[in-house]
């Protein structure tokens, strides 16, 4: 009998193309990871990952054995959802991913009321960028996703993934104090467009969407700083090294070196949260669904 636990490791190290990555998504070291791997090479006898340079890549026959691995842990989540279906509660492990403002901003309070009204669950929340997250809930890796995108940057979901809106998230344009536009009660894209800016890396969405928005305008944007957290895109803004474009949702207090402007017309993202159709009727996911949309009208 091939073990379940290590066909879900191999699965993981397909699906994020890393040892690493596959134990950060499943909650394990790497090197249990690897451990699992290893154990079902020596059940079914075969080598099923090969090193290439500093990282591994799965065998033909590795292949083979993670299509297999797929349709038994579609099988396995099917019998999940129909017993805590019957049961009529949530219940069991619920992993959800979420961009780092959603996940500072909205899910704190989220996971408090269902951690409280429902003490069977047991709650992971995982920190990604939306570009990740809806194959990670198509794959199986995690059950629920809190995503963004934008107007002019779609999101695309994939097949077999359901979608609803939880809200929206406008942004605005932090600026030093002291810096000339700072005086201004409403800014223009034309206003920012040759300013220096500060802003998440390339590949984010948030970068994108920047960079589509002021090519719009026809200025090719001047990115000084790369930084993935919105707290130090603030603090830099506030040192006087360049401005940025920051969300309200999860933003936290403003210093009082920086000043914050909105943009016209307003930036706003789309803010959804993603599950697998086939979990649509397990108690867990709709519970928290039907909170998120709460929290976020709230908000």
């Amino acid at each position: 009998m091939l073990d379940l636990s290590r066909l879900r490791a191999l699965h993981a190290v397909h699906v994020h193309g890393s040892v690493s990555s596959a134990a950060k998504a499943l909650g394990y070291t790497p090197s249990a990871v690897s451990q699992q791997v290893a154990k079902l090479e020596r059940e079914t006898r075969t080598t099923l990952l090969e090193r290439r340079g500093r990282g591994v890549v799965l065998t033909d026959a590795a292949g083979k054995l993670v299509d297999t691995a797929s349709r038994v842990l579609s099988l396995v989540e099917e019998a999940e959802v129909t017993l805590e279906e019957q049961r009529g509660r949530p219940s069991g492990r619920l992993t959800v991913a979420a961009f780092s403002t959603a996940a500072r901003g909205l899910l704190p309070g989220v996971l408090a009321e269902l951690v409280a009204t429902h003490p069977s669950l047991d709650l992971r929340l995982f920190e990604e960028d939306p570009h990740a997250t809806p194959h990670m809930v198509a794959q199986g890796t995690v059950d629920l996703a809190v995503v963004h995108d934008w107007d002019i940057a779609p999101m695309t979901v994939p097949e077999g993934v359901s979608r609803a809106v939880v809200g929206e998230d406008r942004c605005d344009v932090l600026l030093p104090r002291d810096h000339p536009l700072a005086g201004r009660a409403v800014l223009y894209r034309e206003d920012v467009a040759d300013a220096h800016w500060i802003c998440q890396p390339p590949g984010t969405v948030c970068h994108d969407w920047l960079t589509r928005t002021l090519r719009s305008v026809g200025a090719e944007p001047d990115f000084a700083h790369h930084v993935a957290e919105y707290q130090t895109q603030i603090a830099l803004v506030g040192a006087g090294l360049g401005i940025a474009m920051v969300p309200r949702l999860g933003r936290g207090d403003i210093p009082d070196t920086v000043v914050v402007k909105p943009l016209d017309p307003a930036p706003v993202r789309g803010v959804s949260v993603l599950w697998r159709e086939g979990t649509s009727r397990r108690p867990a996911v709709a519970e928290a669904v039907r909170i998120l949309r709460e929290h976020a009208r709230a908000l």
